[in-house]
């Protein structure tokens, strides 16, 4: 009997539908209804009532239920042990970003259990949540993420968004800016791909430019074009070192929502822990 097996019983006894669950389970319905006479033929019961209108569960399938819920708390149990016994928190982050939140989540952390290390690993947005979903992380933060296969996405901050011009920009002097004003020069993309998509979720109509690698390759940029500019969030913003750019709120003011990803089957009080951690 496979924990995977068990996993696709509980789900479907959660949903009661066996297109739910597999919707949940990101697999083909067909998959699922395999997986769950596989396992009535092992335990030698049935344990779902089936019609076409509904699915229940059997007295059986009750009975197996909580057992099968025990089991996979167990196995939950048993990954955060060997996880802590390696004493390495792997984190999926981008290159120069998040850097303050980052520090203040592992001191949290650290005050629960003191005895880890800490390996960051920077990487593009999709290849984050990839990395997650093969175990290769154990948590990443992310932004403008709001749900992804195989992995738990966790909302934990919102940032406003911030116009960054050259020095030399006609803007660079005010106390705020609109997007429309900015629009007669070339938008500098930022890697992040979020923030132009809350741009666009805002009703701002933005045509990025060619973008730069890093957040400090189109930081230099912006800088030496008077009249290009980007848009960066808060925690970006704050980790700004040069004297050639002016970082300026939009009007309206415009907000993206950072989040903590991790791994769907951690277990619920650890995955809390991790976004209180991140978080604002």
């Amino acid at each position: 009997m496979e924990l995977r097996t068990l996993r696709y019983f509980v789900m479907v006894a959660d949903e009661l539908h066996f297109g739910r669950a597999a919707e949940r389970l990101h697999i083909a319905q067909p998959a699922v209804s395999r997986q769950i006479a596989r396992l009535e033929r092992e335990l030698g019961v049935r344990l779902f009532d089936r019609t076409p209108r509904r699915v229940g569960l059997t007295a059986a399938g009750h009975r197996v239920l909580d057992a099968a819920r025990e089991a996979l708390a167990a196995a939950d149990r048993v990954r955060v042990v060997a996880r802590e016994q390696a004493g390495v928190l792997r984190i999926g982050t981008g290159t120069g970003q998040f850097t303050a939140r980052l520090e203040r989540g592992i001191d949290a952390l650290r005050e629960q259990a003191p005895a880890f290390d800490v390996v960051l690993v920077d990487l593009p947005p999709a290849a984050r949540l990839n990395a997650l979903r093969q175990g290769e992380l154990d948590l990443a933060l992310v932004r403008g993420v709001r749900a992804a296969p195989g992995v738990r996405v966790l909302p934990s901050w919102t940032e406003p968004l911030f116009a960054v011009v050259s020095a030399r920009h006609a803007a660079a002097g005010r106390a705020a800016v609109g997007v429309a004003e900015l629009a007669g020069g070339p938008l500098r993309a930022a890697p992040d791909p979020a923030v132009v998509t809350a741009l666009q979720e805002a009703g701002v109509a933005v045509v990025p430019a060619r973008g730069a690698a890093t957040v400090q390759d189109t930081i230099v940029e912006v800088g030496s074009d008077p009249r290009s500019w980007t848009v960066l969030a808060a925690d970006q913003v704050a980790e700004i070192r040069s004297t050639r750019v002016r970082a300026i709120p939009l009007d309206p003011r415009t907000t993206v929502t950072g989040s903590v990803a991790v791994p769907d089957d951690l277990p619920r009080p650890c995955a809390a822990a991790h976004r209180a951690a991140f978080g604002d």
